[in-house]
């Protein structure tokens, strides 16, 4: 029976009156309710404003969210809890630093449409089997629920440094880069400020220093910056002169009055008093940013004063990548040299990034990921001159590496002078794969070389004609770069120096692009090697030398943010090595493509034979982009003997060497069938030869040409016994762009007696240190006649 009209009106109110939670059907929840509010936050290293570790307040202390069976379903929550319409992305294994204090939540599971994580399920407040090197992140989409008030948060803690900078005090030094030394100022809400240097110290130094990009921080005079402060007051107020009284007038005041001046000089101090943020920092000295350090920050709208003290002023050390030359000393210099020698970066497009390699025993190998973390990522980071690290990447990030694994599991603390001195585990096979390599970004100072180059008339900016700023510093004027002799190197540092990635094509001819104003060469004969870091270090011609002049001719460069890396399977090589005598009549075709040496032309054929070193090449693609022949398909010639198409005129080279370097026989390959043979496990084929298909070498495939195939041989038929090196290269004139050129290079040590061949210790060119590979070229005899 339906109630009075008064009874539905009270129920249609305590309906309005109940928690809106009571409206929607419960969800089943292991999650109980604490008994304070919950307060949300992001730490860690900021890369910028809505991303970071995730962090909850809770039962009056700050802890962690475990990164197990975490989705984005979560981090909608999450981000949701911070003020963030919705998530983009979250992050395991502590990408942002490990926090520190309790892990509260674990096994967390939302459906991601929950208001509070409280409706998610989990283990309960506080019940994790997680340690802190499982610290879960988020990344929030960069826009905010509107009308959100930061309730939740505690102010002071909340504040981050967002960016550190040091300002020069001399105005000779603002235009000398990098700045190493000056006034510390950190920005912080859009604003920059100063930092009280009482009780600063080097371990706070440490940490700034390897923000900008420097290894380390030096002692700094501070006695000159208070003297250049006195200066600039005493400049502009200066002490009072005496006046010299008019005739007729009194002799009253012949100075300025006192009490005047000083009321002058402290409103002038009062406007010009440096803004200060920061009062305490105390690093530990290996974090890899200033916000992972405890800081007390000025509270707001506060008359920010630094009592007895003064702003920080640091100075950095300089890199040996970055130093003017003479600046360091020869013991220094020597010291990071050899730590070079022991450690290196591969298959990075920028100073300071890569996939990290060391060496063990003369050989050079890569190290797994396994519990890799910023402070093993910055101990490299400062080892090879440069300063913390940005990103510890993990997964192959940067390539994938050949030969050995060398290090597994690395545990550092920070402040260690090499990653040898790092605790480690010896890497097996079951382990850890090339799947795992580690690779890092560094910290590096800012040198301003982008703004020394551009490119002008292409259709992106990631390509056009190089123009350069040249010439004296009283008189730099934008010129043009001759086009004669230009090559892929010298177009991989235009990219590298640009921040444009690498090169994928190197152009001797630019008319076909706009015309600038620049029209005069100022640079000629540039030769790189590919690794400088701007145009400038470059060799090239004291003055200028251009066979043609004009925009015609001028150099220029088409960039790729991505590039192939082929690498050939040494190890193939050794295994497969053997000698066949080929009679003449089966070897046509062979001779057509120019497969033997110059003597086959006078043999007697079809009698005879030829003597033959054959083996298998396999050649991996392990960049981030797959190769390409350079000419298209339209230009390929079909060759009617083979029945096959070639894309490349010399694909690769095959030379036996005496152990001086002098050619004895060569052979060369043109790259009749680019295709893929074989495929890492989830990687799929992408080019076939067959039926005039398209040829390339996917990433993470290779292409395999076997012993048995014509012209994968050198014609040994006229060389006599003795001990050789057996030497092949992959794209030997550059033809294609690669990340890495110095892999491309294969050696091997080689006994020939006249009837049978020994292959042995082969290894790329850049496999080994530079003194083993001088061992490898001297002429070993003793070790020769142990092997025969």
């Amino acid at each position: 029976m339906p109630g009075k009209p008064s009874d539905v009106w009270v129920l249609c109110i305590l309906w309005v009156l109940l928690p809106s939670r009571a409206q929607e059907s419960p969800l089943t929840t292991s999650t109980p309710r604490p008994d304070t509010s919950m307060k949300f936050r992001l730490a860690g290293f900021p890369r910028k404003h809505n991303e970071g570790r995730i962090e909850v307040f809770y039962n009056k202390e700050w802890g962690t969210i475990c990164d197990d069976d975490f989705t984005m379903e979560n981090a909608h929550v999450l981000c949701r809890h911070l003020g963030f319409t919705a998530a983009t992305g979250w992050t395991h294994s502590a990408k942002y630093g490990k926090g520190v204090g309790p892990i509260w939540l674990d096994n967390i599971i939302c459906s991601g449409t929950e208001k509070s994580i409280l409706d998610c399920k989990s283990r309960g407040w506080g019940n994790s089997d997680c340690t802190h090197e499982e610290d879960a992140g988020v990344v929030c989409k960069d826009e905010r629920i509107p009308g959100f008030i930061e309730h939740n948060t505690i102010e002071t803690e909340q504040r981050q440094v967002e960016e550190v900078r040091l300002r020069p005090v001399i105005a000779s030094a603002k235009n000398r880069l990098p700045i190493s030394e000056g006034i510390l100022e950190i920005r912080h809400r859009d604003s920059w400020g100063q930092v009280c240097d009482i009780g600063w110290n080097e371990k706070n130094s440490r940490v700034v220093c390897g923000m900008l990009g420097f290894p380390s921080d030096k002692r700094v005079n501070k006695n000159f910056y208070k003297k250049v402060k006195k200066r600039a007051a005493t400049k502009r107020f200066p002490k009072a002169a005496s006046v010299k009284p008019r005739k007729g007038t009194k002799k009253a005041a012949t100075k300025q009055s006192p009490k005047a001046a000083s009321v002058k000089s402290r409103l002038f101090l009062e406007k010009h008093q440096p803004t200060f943020r920061l009062h305490t920092v105390r690093c530990a000295g290996t974090e890899v940013h200033v916000s992972l350090c405890p800081l007390e920050f000025y509270k707001t709208n506060s008359t920010a004063v630094c009592e007895g003290g003064a702003p920080v002023v640091l100075s950095c050390a300089l890199g040996h990548r970055v130093a003017p030359q003479g600046a360091m000393k020869k013991k220094k210099v020597a010291q990071q040299q050899q730590q070079q020698e022991v450690i290196r970066l591969k298959g990075g497009v920028h100073p300071g990034e890569g996939r990290v390699e060391v060496m063990k025993k003369g050989q050079w190998g890569t190290v797994c990921d396994d519990r890799w973390d910023l402070q093993a990522a910055s101990v490299v980071c400062r080892e090879l001159g440069f300063g913390s690290a940005k990103e510890a990447l993990t997964g192959a990030r940067m390539g994938q590496g050949m030969g050995p694994i060398h290090m597994n599991e690395v545990r550092c603390v920070g402040t260690e002078g090499s990653l040898w001195q790092c605790q480690y585990k010896n890497i097996t096979e079951e382990d850890c794969k090339h799947s795992e390599d580690a690779a890092i970004r560094c910290n590096t100072p800012y040198m301003g070389y982008e703004k020394t180059i551009r490119l002008f008339g292409g259709r992106t900016r990631y390509e056009g004609r190089v123009e350069v700023l040249w010439g004296p510093p009283e008189a730099k004027r934008w010129g043009l770069v001759c086009g004669q002799g230009w090559g892929i190197l010298e177009a991989a540092t235009v990219c590298q120096q640009l921040g444009l990635g690498y090169a994928s094509s190197s152009l001797q001819e630019t008319w076909y692009w706009d015309a600038s104003n620049a029209t005069e060469m100022v640079l000629s004969g540039v030769r790189c090697t590919g690794t400088e870091m701007s145009l400038g270090q470059c060799g090239h011609h004291t003055s200028v030398s251009c066979k043609n002049t004009g925009t015609r001719h001028a150099a220029g460069v088409i960039c790729s943010e991505t590039a192939s890396d082929l690498v050939l399977h040494s190890a193939l090589v050794q295994e497969t090595a053997y000698i066949e005598d080929r009679p003449l009549h089966m070897l046509y075709c062979a001779a057509e493509e120019n497969c033997l040496s110059s003597s086959a032309r006078h043999a007697n054929w079809p009698y005879g034979h030829r003597r033959l070193l054959r083996f298998s090449s396999q050649i991996h693609n392990n960049g981030r982009a797959d190769f390409r022949p350079k000419a298209g398909r339209h230009s390929w010639v079909w060759h009617e003997c083979h029945g096959h198409y070639h894309s490349m005129d010399i694909f690769t080279h095959y030379d036996l060497l005496t152990p001086n370097g002098t050619k004895v026989a060569e052979g060369h390959k043109a790259s009749f069938c680019l295709e893929d043979s074989e495929c890492q496990e989830l990687v799929s084929k992408r080019y076939e030869c067959a039926n005039f298909g398209e040829q390339g070498i996917t990433v993470g495939c290779w292409d395999l040409y076997r012993h048995d195939i014509d012209c994968q041989w050198i014609d040994i038929t006229d060389v006599k016994p003795g001990n050789y090196i057996l030497q092949v290269v992959i794209n030997p004139n550059f033809e294609v762009a690669e990340s890495d050129f110095t892999n491309n290079a294969m050696k091997c040590n080689c006994k020939y007696d006249g009837h049978r061949i020994w292959i042995h210790n082969c290894h790329l060119g850049d496999a080994f240190s530079e003194e083993a590979n001088k061992r490898f070229e001297q002429y070993r005899g003793e070790l020769n006649n142990q092997i025969l």
